[in-house]
């Protein structure tokens, strides 16, 4: 038989709540780890007197009983593990694996036996329940009562406060004694209640702690230590204290030291898991210990002296230490960008120190945090939000837990990721990547906008697929040509363009306000990026259906075999996230030269359609002046006749204002407008030339199918109160 056994899936009741972990029985010992706080129980072979296998709520119960007296129990083990456990407890722990049975009448009376730290139950002669004295808070006697108020558990689902056992009268327990007595004696030997009776061991005054926060003073007892306030009062057991710390402060003055307490300390409804001394690094004391030389002998074993002096975070921790039984926790090889053994950060919106331990990190001081490595499950570097001079780092628990330490220093990346390497913890953000390519993700340039930088490519090309140029990224800027941009400014205040005050017979002097407003300045920037989205606009648009489409880059021609793939392997998945994965897998893979020789051989073949296709003579400018000639041939006409009268051009308004004789100042404006369009028609109806390459000629006919300037102008007699109303505008002009 193997002399090991192990159950990765029991409990043991800790004041009420049932605490999961492993359990593994060895030949000389008793391990149990408790998966919540860490603790590891041990117990050894030598040490068990007896054993029972006993019915509880969930599965079967172990109960080892110690020969001292203590009771270490664990649930969840099934029936059918009785059989290995009675042989491996006859073979190496020399004692019988006892099958219990459980009393089901419900009765309420019955008999009580003390055994060892456990007031046990029984009716008819079997167990009904029984009480770990350790719970127990408070005793009270009263006549023929005894009451027993218990500690509570804030993880437990339900708590028992109070339980009272009425004892008959005529009962004796020894001799004349009261058996109320007799029995509230045998409860105070065993319960879990701090008195502060006798003289302490020594006692260190105003101390500052920053949780709970204020300056106490620290009373050492045997069993217990004892904070006393100004306001409060804690009392804290040296069984309670799970872990010591000592922590050195980043500024390289002051000493944190961290007792690490479960159950917690309670005020009110405040929980305080751990309690935060702070300690000037160049502070010294002296102590005298109220203990006999024997006592320090035999129950400390030397570890303590009679007088002893030191710095005073030295002689606090070394007196912890030999009290609680606890070994003290310092910070391992890590050593930050400054040298220091600590990272500056936030948790929760407060500043505090991250320590990066052996085992686990802790964060102090508000709330102070604690983790362990076998309880994480992955950590995660991310960029800050807010400024890209920081980072933050998530821990990830297996329980689900996420703990964010934010605006750390972009200088601690290196540092924090090498130790997080070196702890081989699980780095969720990188994968399968190797780490040089998480750091220059994280010591990269400022553009948070690139997080993927497949993804990206994937869309800049798509973007250059889909415009369907002839093989041109980038377009060249135009030339500035002031005549044409001078007509461009003519168009606005075209005579086709109807104003308000036509359609809504508006005053003279509004219709002139009207006349003089200027188009507002745009900057360059603006119109830059105008020009630009006109020249795509021009180009997409003169688009020919004829030319040769541009070939696919490598992934699109890997992405059209693998999407059908790729969306079998994700059911649901959407089109962006398939977009996602392929570029995530096209970053993975090793071997592309397949695709790289297809996009190759198509672009080969892309750029001798293209040869062919522009010795043809076929190209963009041919289709769109082919496809649009109306449009080319008035600007044409546009900038020829701008050209040639460059140095004497003319806007509408200054025609229409400079114009001679008593007809011109008449004319209504509404006549005006309704003549530039029958002028303008001919100019639209135009057909024009067969042969685009002969341009002087459908300059020519452009010219010839617009009428002058003096044609637009000219109208029938207006009325007599048109002409009113025009005659007030050029009164209003000459002044």
């Amino acid at each position: 038989m193997n002399d090991l056994l192990e159950f990765s899936d029991i409990c043991q009741e800790i004041r009420g709540a049932m605490n999961s972990g492993k359990l593994k029985l060895q030949s000389n010992m008793v391990v149990f780890k408790n998966l919540k706080s860490g603790k590891v129980e041990q117990l050894q072979s030598s040490d068990v007197k007896s054993t029972k296998f006993m019915p509880r709520a969930q599965g079967h119960c172990l109960k080892i009983i110690s020969k001292n007296g203590n009771i270490h129990k664990y649930d969840g083990f099934r029936e059918s593990d009785y059989d290995k456990l009675a042989t491996f407890m006859t073979k190496y722990y020399n004692t019988n694996l006892e099958k219990v049975e459980m009393s089901v009448r419900g009765w309420n009376w019955g008999n009580v036996n003390f055994v060892g730290n456990t007031l046990e139950f029984e009716v008819h002669n079997k167990e009904a329940f029984e009480i770990p004295l350790g719970n127990v808070s408070h005793s009270a006697a009263a006549k023929n009562e005894v009451t027993l108020e218990f500690h509570q558990n804030d993880d437990a689902a339900v708590s028992l406060v109070e339980m009272r056992f009425h004892i008959p009268s005529e009962q004796n327990g020894d001799g004349d004694r009261d058996p109320v007595d007799v029995f509230h004696e045998q409860v105070q030997q065993k319960a879990d209640i701090i008195q502060a009776v006798g003289e302490s061991i020594c006692n260190i005054l105003e101390v500052q702690c920053l949780t709970p926060r204020g300056r106490y003073d620290i009373k050492l007892y045997p069993t217990f230590l004892q904070l006393h306030g100004k306001t409060f009062d804690y009392k804290i057991p040296y069984s309670t204290v799970i872990r010591l710390f000592l922590l050195p402060h980043k500024d390289g003055r002051q000493v944190f030291f961290v007792l690490s307490v479960d159950p917690p300390i309670k005020q009110g409804q405040t929980r305080y898991h751990f309690l935060i001394i702070i300690f000037n690094k160049d502070d010294e004391m002296n102590v005298e210990l109220s203990l006999t030389e024997d006592e320090l002998a035999k129950k400390y074993e030397g570890k303590l002296t009679k007088e002893m002096s030191g710095l005073e975070y030295e002689l606090v921790s070394k007196l912890m230490k030999t009290l609680t039984g606890k070994k003290i926790t310092v910070p391992g090889n890590f050593s930050s960008h400054s040298g220091a053994q600590a990272v500056v950060c936030s948790y929760k919106a407060s500043n505090g120190f991250l320590y990066p331990l052996e085992r686990g990190f802790i964060y102090v001081h508000k709330p102070p945090v604690h983790i362990r490595f076998d309880e994480v499950a992955c950590v995660n570097f991310a960029r800050n939000s807010g400024s890209t001079r920081s980072f933050d780092f998530d821990v990830e628990t297996k329980a689900g837990t996420v703990y964010n330490f934010s605006s750390i220093e972009k200088d601690e990346y290196m540092k924090l990721f090498e130790f997080v390497k070196s702890k081989k913890l699980h780095v969720k953000n990188i994968g399968n990547k190797s780490s040089v390519n998480l750091m220059d993700d994280m010591l990269g340039s400022d553009d948070e906008d690139k997080h993927d930088a497949y993804l990206e490519r994937m869309k800049r090309e798509g973007q250059e697929v889909d415009s369907g140029d002839d093989g041109s990224g980038s377009s060249d800027d135009e030339d500035f040509q002031p005549t044409e941009q001078l007509s461009d400014v003519a168009e606005e205040y075209d005579s086709d363009a109807k104003s308000s005050s036509d359609e809504d017979g508006e005053s003279g002097d509004e219709q002139k306000k009207a006349k003089k407003k200027k188009p507002k300045k745009v900057s360059k920037s603006r119109d830059k990026e105008s020009s630009k989205s006109k020249s795509q606009k021009s180009k997409k648009s003169g688009k020919d259906p004829n030319a040769p489409k541009r070939p696919l880059s490598a992934y699109f021609l890997w992405l059209n075999d693998n999407r059908q793939k790729i969306k079998d392997g994700n059911p649901g998945i959407s089109i962006t996230e398939i977009s996602k994965k392929a570029g995530e897998i096209w970053g993975k893979m090793t071997d592309k030269s397949k695709w790289e020789a297809k996009a190759s051989q198509a672009k080969k073949e892309y750029e001798r359609a293209m040869a062919e296709y522009k010795k043809s003579g076929g190209s963009a400018t041919d289709v769109k002046s082919k496809s649009k000639p109306a449009k080319s041939s008035s600007k044409t006409s546009t900038k020829s006749e701008s050209s040639s009268n460059a140095g004497a051009f003319k806007s509408r308004e200054f025609i229409s204002d400079s114009s001679s004789g008593p007809d011109s100042d008449a004319e209504p404006k509404a006549k005006k407008a309704k003549s530039s369009k029958e002028a303008s028609k001919p100019a639209k109806s135009s057909k024009p030339a067969k042969k685009p390459a002969k341009k002087e000629e459908s300059e020519s006919e452009a010219e010839a199918a617009l009428p002058s300037e003096e044609e637009i102008l000219s109208s029938p007699t207006a009325s007599e109160g048109s002409g009113s109303a025009s005659g007030s505008d050029s009164e209003s002009d000459s002044d």
